[in-house]
Formats: C-alpha cells, sequence, structure tokens
C-alpha cells in the first residue's frame, strides 16, 4: 500500500498548526481515520484493477485524477499560485522519482497479496523513517525511539516470514511481500525528502508537483503497451484517483486540527479497514503471523509516538516553570 504524504504540523499554506488544532483535536481524529479509510479503499480499487491493467497505467490514472481534487481543495484554500510557485524544482523531481518507484512496487505488491498483508508489511515505513532520519538528517534518536523500532522490526519480520517461507503461501507471496517491503523503503525515502523541501517549499506545492510528476512517469509506460479500459473499469480507475485525492487532503487537514503526536496513531486504523475491507470485497482474512506482526508494528508505533508527547508536555512545563522563577 503507498503510503500518503505527511508532512505534520503545516497546512497547505506553509504555516504551522495554528491555535485551533488544540482546540479540535477530535476534529482531526476524524479527518485522520477518515484520510486512513480513503487510502485503504483505494488500495481495494487498485488491487481490484491489478490483474487487468499494467502497474504503469493504474499508476498513471491514480495520481493524474487525484490532481483535480486537490486543485479544488487548493482553490478553496486559495493557495493554488502558491502551490504552483517552488525553488526546489529538482528536489520535487527527487522525491518525485523516489515516490513513484514506491508507487509502482506498492501497487504490484497489492496484486500478489491479500490487503491486510500489504498494509501490515507497509508499517515498516516509518520504522525506516527514524533510521534513515538519524543517518541522512543527523537527528538525535533517542534511546527509546531504538527500542520501538526494534520491537516493530520484530513485528515486521513475523509478518513477512508466512511469505518468505518457501512455498509457504503460494501463488506469489514472496514477490509480493519483496514488493511491499520495497514500497515501504521508498515511502520512507520519500518522507526524507519531503523533510528537506518543507524548508522551502509549502504543502501545497509538494503534493501537487509529486501528482505531476508521478503522472508523467506513468504515462512513459505507454510505450510498453496499456489496456484499453470498458466504461467500469474507467469508473473504477476514476474513483481510485478521486480517493487518493481526497485521502491526501483529508490527511493534510487532520494534522492543522490536531498536533501530531495526537494525530498519527490514528494511521493504524488502516489495519482494521483492510481487514473489513478485505473480508467483504475479496473474501479473505489475515493470517495469525499477519495480526500479531500488524500488532507488534503497531504497538511500537503508538508508543514512541506516546513517548514523543509525553516528552514535549514535560518540555513545556519545565520551560514554563523557568519562566516563572525568571519572572
Amino acid at each position: 500500500m503507498a503510503a500518503p504524504l505527511v508532512v505534520p504540523g503545516r497546512s497547505v499554506t506553509g504555516s504551522g498548526a495554528s491555535g485551533r488544532a488544540a482546540a479540535r483535536p477530535y476534529l482531526g481524529i476524524g479527518l485522520k481515520v477518515l484520510s486512513a479509510l480513503a487510502f485503504t479503499l483505494m488500495s481495494a480499487g487498485v488491487k481490484t484493477l491489478a490483474d487487468r491493467f499494467p502497474t504503469g497505467e493504474i499508476v498513471f490514472f491514480r495520481s493524474f485524477i487525484a490532481i483535480a481534487p486537490l486543485l479544488m481543495w487548493l482553490r478553496w484554500q486559495g493557495s493554488v499560485r502558491e502551490a504552483v510557485h517552488t525553488r526546489n524544482l529538482g528536489g520535487h523531481v527527487l522525491r518525485s522519482i523516489i515516490g513513484a518507484c514506491g508507487m509502482f512496487a506498492g501497487f504490484a505488491g497489492l496484486s500478489f497479496l491479500p490487503l491486510s498483508d500489504a498494509v501490515a508489511i507497509g508499517y515498516a515505513s516509518p520504522l525506516l523513517v527514524v533510521v534513515l532520519a538519524a543517518i541522512v538528517l543527523r537527528e538525535r534518536v533517542q534511546a527509546y525511539r531504538w527500542a520501538g523500532v526494534s520491537v516493530g522490526f520484530l513485528g515486521v519480520l513475523i509478518t513477512l516470514a508466512p511469505h518468505l517461507e518457501f512455498g509457504g503461501t503460494g501463488g506469489g507471496g514472496a514477490t509480493g511481500a519483496l514488493f511491499a517491503i520495497l514500497a515501504a523503503a521508498c515511502s520512507a525515502a520519500a518522507t526524507i525528502q519531503v523533510r528537506k523541501l518543507t524548508g522551502t517549499e509549502r504543502t501545497g506545492a509538494i503534493v501537487l508537483y509529486f501528482f505531476l510528476f508521478t503522472s508523467l512517469l506513468g504515462l512513459s509506460t505507454l510505450v510498453l503497451g496499456w489496456t484499453m479500459p470498458g466504461w467500469s473499469d474507467l469508473a473504477l480507475f476514476v474513483v481510485v484517483g478521486v480517493l487518493g485525492g481526497i485521502g491526501q487532503i483529508l490527511l493534510t487537514e487532520s494534522y492543522r486540527h490536531g498536533d501530531a503526536s495526537l494525530v498519527a496513531p490514528f494511521e493504524y486504523t488502516t489495519m482494521l479497514w483492510s481487514v473489513l475491507i478485505g473480508w467483504f470485497v475479496f473474501g479473505q482474512l489475515p493470517t495469525a503471523a499477519i495480526a500479531l506482526g500488524g500488532g507488534i508494528v503497531a504497538a511500537a508505533g503508538v508508543f514512541v509516538v506516546w513517548r514523543e508527547r509525553r516528552l514535549v508536555v514535560e518540555r513545556a512545563r519545565e520551560a514554563a516553570a523557568g519562566g516563572a522563577r525568571a519572572s
């Protein structure tokens, strides 16, 4: 499952979360849960199309059609001109290439794996972000984060194990798992590039240029041969693209109305949605290994976010106490 762009604490116009964020935390949580549902439904649509259409064709329609709801939202925000403006076109190209590779791999993985399995393996992405942040961005990673990452990777290994056993799952399980872990790695690398871009670029520009460049990369596969969709498949392509665009909007808005440390853990509701949709649409239920591994990864992620939130609160109290003593 291709991970969406997450830029916590930054609005589409580039400003941080305002005072209303703390006043409307439940709205932020609700929007985050709805974004998780939108992206999971999008992935289900991709999985339905993956057996009949080339991956590049799906990537093109998913990215190109998503531009429409994004532009409508930017217009409503009054920030279309700001989104088009960029100071780092090369950075957008690099981010788009990495993200497109992740999208290609994620969509290919969905053609081999049950929906819940692809989602669970995708949870490796935020763990890899911590590792890459320490290596590439030279961020100081505290011990509790490394502990959470270590436990999380154990969960990922449990999730991967059934697929990597020879003949364990059949039907290309190992191939799908490798595509899914590649997608997670690309998503993590793209997140690092996004962090670099946020120094000069607005969130709207990052999303818009990603959709534009990914559309071009998907379109370039036309020379390899596409399949002409019928009306019903074309409608599903449109739904996939619209869900991708709406999911991104809901995700960005969720971080405007709620603190990142509060909203972020609700990303793991994608597992609930993937189980329900996988059961109703594809008749697939997660195995015990997927449920256990996914649960461990989710618990590790929630622990890291909870600990981060406590540290922020403690630092705020210390700063307030220091200010009171100084006065």
